[in-house]
């Protein structure tokens, strides 16, 4: 019996040790797997130096991009890694000086851009592996509120390199700080789908006062507010959704049409009279498929007086290379106008890009060869976003 009560405790301690190592190895592993850079066809880009020009012309933008999605993973983006797209130090080196970090609460199993049901929810495992607290497991508002509270630690722990922006007011003192501080990051938060309402309209000011501030309606899956894109109806706004639109229209909330249906991205415009933004997507003019915008849609966001940011994805663009990068921004440009393009890169959002957040360089280069006059580039890669974010906020709490 004693022996057997010591093979037992050795299996305890064995089944213990290879749980930690899961728990402390799993997580990073699909991280890297999923969050990768491109390989170059022609060499690794830090064997093609950005030239001093471009590096000194880039190191004097505000560079802002409206979407990333590093909340999800198991990363502490205070500190400094070798995998993922993003962290605070990386950010630093080169990279925006306004970022919209988006929260995602679920994602099914089978992923494409064509047809998804919401039977399935891959997030509840990342998130088991993850150790994210039990109240996040089976409720995708408690993931939302997670993952705006991960925010919220993450400046509250960075020796102010980070700020949260909930307001005008907040964003130009942060624009006045970073004046004297070049490296300090602004970041606002969003919201990759409304199902993280759960139905609910009073969630909505729950959201809100958390932190969130853009609005994506739907992801890859209809939900209780719209039709997606990617859905298995992909019909309009339901009637919530007309609720909900509204309810932006009274709280300045941004509303985000990334991923949504074509009828209920018609809907939307027709309804809201504040301009939207499309965070992250391509250009079916460069590289068709039902991600990207067709030509009629944006003509309507540039009538609406929106802003599309373009993504660095193979999605987005077709293959994840500058060159395509650059050739969605052109054709973008060329039908909506200058004033109505940014960045929108998807990093960390199991993409793969051609460059992690240190690359930015490489693109202000690309785009001044590429022709675009000083002044666009800087309105390019970020000055768009950020007029856009001073305009469109809630105004805040005035002061000096």
């Amino acid at each position: 019996m004693a022996r057997f009560r010591f093979g037992l405790r050795i299996a305890g301690l064995v089944l213990a040790a290879a749980l930690t190592l899961f728990f402390l190895l799993a997580p990073g592993s699909v991280d890297r797997r999923m969050n990768r850079i491109a390989e170059s066809p022609v060499g690794s880009l830090e064997q093609q130096p950005v030239s001093e020009q471009a590096a000194a012309f880039h190191a004097g933008l505000v560079v802002a991009d409206l979407h990333a999605n590093p909340l999800l993973w198991g990363r502490n983006l205070g500190r400094t890694y070798s995998y993922g797209h993003m962290d605070i130090t990386r950010m630093q080196v080169s990279g925006p000086a306004l970022q919209v970090f988006s929260a995602v609460t679920k994602v099914p199993a089978g992923l494409n851009y064509t047809r998804n049901d919401a039977d399935s929810d891959l997030v509840r495992w990342l998130a088991l592996t993850q150790l994210w607290p039990p109240h996040t497991w089976f409720s995708l508002r408690n993931r939302a509120l997670y993952q705006a509270a991960k925010l919220d630690r993450v400046a509250a722990r960075s020796d102010g390199r980070l700020v949260v922006v909930h307001s005008v007011r907040d964003l130009e003192v942060f624009l006045r700080r970073r004046q004297a501080q070049p490296g300090l990051i602004g970041g606002i938060l969003a919201m990759e789908g409304l199902h993280a309402l759960e139905g609910d309209a009073d969630n909505l000011q729950t959201l809100f006062d958390a932190g969130y501030r853009v609005f994506g309606l739907t992801h890859f899956f209809d939900n209780e507010v719209a039709g997606s894109a990617h859905g298995v109806t992909q019909g309009g706004l339901t009637p919530f959704g007309r609720d909900v639109v509204a309810w932006m229209e009274r709280h300045n909330g941004i509303l985000d049409l990334a991923h949504l249906s074509a009828s209920a991205f018609d809907e939307v415009l027709a309804l809201t009279g504040r301009p939207v933004i499309v965070s992250h997507t391509g250009v079916q003019g460069t590289c068709p498929g039902p991600r990207n915008l067709s030509d009629a849609q944006i003509d309507r966001i540039a009538a609406n007086g929106g802003l599309i940011g373009i993504g660095f994805w193979e999605g987005a663009v077709c293959e994840p290379t500058i060159d395509a990068i650059v050739e969605a921004i052109q054709y973008a440009v060329a039908r909506a106008g200058i004033d109505h393009v940014a960045l929108g890169s998807d990093f960390d959002g199991a993409t793969t890009v051609p460059f992690d957040v240190t690359g930015l360089p490489w693109l202000t280069e690309a785009l001044l060869k590429a022709g675009f006059s000083g002044a666009e580039v800087g309105q390019l890669m970020g000055g768009n976003a950020v007029r856009f974010f001073l305009m469109h906020l809630p105004p805040g709490t005035p002061g000096p």
